[in-house]
């Protein structure tokens, strides 16, 4: 039994494998990551535990509390030059998020080919995977969330907008959100022809963005809700 944990920016995201499928999941807030003390006391005793984070080293020691008084075994993900078919091509590679780290070898999993990576979460990242397991470098921009509250924040006649997506917006508040949503669309799509220009790739995108996104995209693009958790699941598998 293995139990993967995703600290993000925004939640903390958590599932428990069976060794075939994600038997159970669930997230909390990332700035009440204490509340996890709760939820771990229901977890299998034997399960070994693998965590990968980009909320800082306050979370990470919260987080390690609460795993150690259950009494079992925690392992960090952390980004590394080469593992399970993944080449970190970074300049640094120690310095790539280990979320994307994770979602990379968890898109290498599913995908033979070459692939664009897409995280939508607080932050929106978009990584280029070649068809031989070499990241080649990726997109960082804000995500759909902090787009509109920098809007919302920043100018006096816009406010923090809850309108919809249209092609032809008529109205403040969907002009907003179509205009977020169109610059993140634009990120990933300008990715993509760049990817495809050398050679044929998929798409995958996870991240609670990740349906807000999808249906403004251009290109083929499939979600994979579960993507940092099956790269946490495949580095399980090495320890």
């Amino acid at each position: 039994m293995n139990i993967a944990i995703d600290a993000g920016n925004s939640r903390i995201k958590w599932g428990i494998h069976d060794g075939t499928s994600w038997v159970n999941q669930g997230s909390v807030p990332t700035e009440d990551a204490a509340a996890l003390a709760g939820i771990v006391t229901h977890w299998p005793a034997d399960a070994c535990v693998v965590a990968c984070s980009v909320a800082g080293t306050t979370v990470e020691s919260t987080i390690e509390s609460v795993i150690g008084e259950r009494g079992l075994r925690l392992f960090w993900a952390r980004s590394e030059g080469f593992a399970h078919g993944v080449r970190n091509g970074y300049e640094q590679p120690e310095r790539l998020g280990a979320d994307r780290w994770a979602a990379l070898i968890g898109a290498r999993s599913k995908v033979r080919g070459a692939c664009l990576v897409v995280c939508a979460g607080t932050a929106t990242t978009v990584d280029w995977l070649d068809a031989t397991g070499n990241f080649r470098g990726g997109l960082i921009l804000p995500g759909v969330n902090l787009m509109l509250a920098a809007l919302a924040r920043n100018t006096a006649q816009l406010p923090h907008a809850d309108g919809e997506y249209r092609a032809e917006p008529r109205n403040t508040m969907d002009a907003i959100v179509s205009g977020c949503l169109n610059a993140q669309a634009g990120a990933i799509e300008r990715m993509f022809a760049r990817v495809s220009a050398e050679e044929r790739a998929e798409c995958l995108m996870t991240g609670g963005a990740a349906y807000r996104i999808l249906p403004c995209l251009n290109i083929r693009c499939r979600v994979e809700g579960t993507l940092v958790l099956d790269g946490l699941l495949r580095y399980a598998s090495g320890l």
